[in-house]
């Protein structure tokens, strides 16, 4: 997972109202139930010690739609879905939509740092897929996420000649060279082109869709590594239009292929790092943790499924490098007033501040021992 959707809380003090809810509103009476739930989640906080402005602003962005805050998008009525509302000063600073419910219905939670482990467990890694919808003049391009889809543009390539006739006259065979030369010179702009929008967009998977042949040529001419991370589907064509059911499941599939091997490949960095020969290149457990996060090491952070170190106590202060297992600590990084934090929170703030991603290992068997580990940026220094 990218941690830059964690990007807001980073220019904000606490402390921090954490609200995680079912946002499933699908019945007739939906809105009577959103707010005695928003009602619930302000009251739950004023219980904690939130002040008033802050608990008023957290009752008003759960009585409304989601993306009323900062980063907040659309939710698609009629399916199952959850909601993380984040709160510090009297205002709403992240309000995110969840791919679905979480465990209970509302859980409210005051505290020093945000709680951000729900939030990166439910979003999950989350790999933008660009959809190419290729033929032969040229090609639309959309990005598809858990917001939806959004779309990017086109590129249009020479519409003529570009349809063979079936005579074998020497001049209709000379008007379908030129028609192979057309869908080539075409082809190859459509390619620079798709290569151009995935290093735009950043995108993890490309998909294109469209007639086989034309699908073929246009991913013969992708430069690696884009060409192994695409995917081709028969399910749609240029003009786009509404999106056949067919296709948003190639969409699914493909976004979720990558996920898991994203997953494999940082599970395989990270137990080859943790071996007597791998060099230091990953580091497991919460002192060692620390160390490597104050020094913007992490490259990405691994989070096991409730592994005891998680809800270890540290201190904190206002910076992401300003961690330590002890409040003494904080005094040689300049924090005389530190506060503490469960590890798994304030691991992920300075991850997130230092750039660094992370990943859920759900499988007990491959986490970190503990539940907290790393993959670094350069090696851990003997100790």
């Amino acid at each position: 997972m990218r941690l830059s959707l964690l990007n807001p809380i980073l220019t904000h003090d606490g402390p921090w109202a954490s609200v995680y809810v079912d946002a499933s509103y699908t019945t007739q009476d939906a809105a009577k139930r959103q707010e005695l739930t928003a009602r619930a989640a302000a009251q739950e906080l004023a219980d904690l010690g939130a002040p008033a402005a802050t608990c008023e602003a957290v009752h008003t962005a759960l009585a409304g739609p989601v993306g009323d805050g900062p980063i907040g998008r659309p939710k698609a009525s009629g399916k199952r879905a959850g909601r993380a509302v984040f709160a510090a000063g009297g205002e709403v600073v992240m309000d995110v939509p969840l791919p679905g419910p979480p465990a209970a219905p509302l859980t409210t939670t005051w505290s020093t740092l945000p709680r951000l482990t729900p939030l990166v467990r439910a979003v999950g890694d989350s790999p933008t897929c660009l959809v190419a919808y290729v033929d032969r003049v040229g090609a639309d391009f959309e990005l598809h996420d858990d917001a939806g889809e959004r779309e990017q543009g086109q590129v249009s390539g020479a519409d003529w000649p570009v349809h063979k006739t079936a005579s074998a006259d020497w001049s209709e065979r000379h008007f379908q060279t030129a028609v192979e030369n057309t869908w080539e010179q075409n082809a190859a702009e459509i390619a620079a082109a798709t290569h151009q929008m995935w290093q735009r967009t950043g995108a993890d998977v490309l998909l294109l869709v469209g007639d086989a042949r034309e699908r073929k040529v246009v991913r013969d001419l992708l430069p690696e590594p884009l060409r192994s991370r695409t995917a081709e589907s028969e399910h749609g064509a240029r003009p786009t239009g509404p999106q056949s059911p067919q296709l948003a499941r190639d969409i699914a599939q493909v976004r979720a292929v990558r996920e898991g091997e994203r997953a494999a490949e940082v599970l395989d960095r990270y137990h080859a790092g943790r071996e007597d020969d791998g060099g230091g290149q990953a580091v497991a457990g919460v002192p060692a943790l620390v160390e490597a996060a104050r020094e913007h090491q992490i490259d990405t952070l691994l989070l096991g499924p409730a592994g005891p170190d998680a809800g270890r106590e540290m201190w904190v202060g206002p910076k992401g490098d300003q961690l330590g297992l002890r409040s003494t600590e904080l005094q040689y990084l300049g924090e005389v007033h530190p506060a503490a934090a469960r590890a798994d929170d304030a691991l992920l703030r300075s991850a997130a501040a230092g750039g660094a991603d992370a990943l859920v290992v759900n499988d007990p068997g491959a986490a970190p021992v503990g539940g907290l580990g790393a993959l670094l940026r350069w090696p851990a220094g003997p100790h």
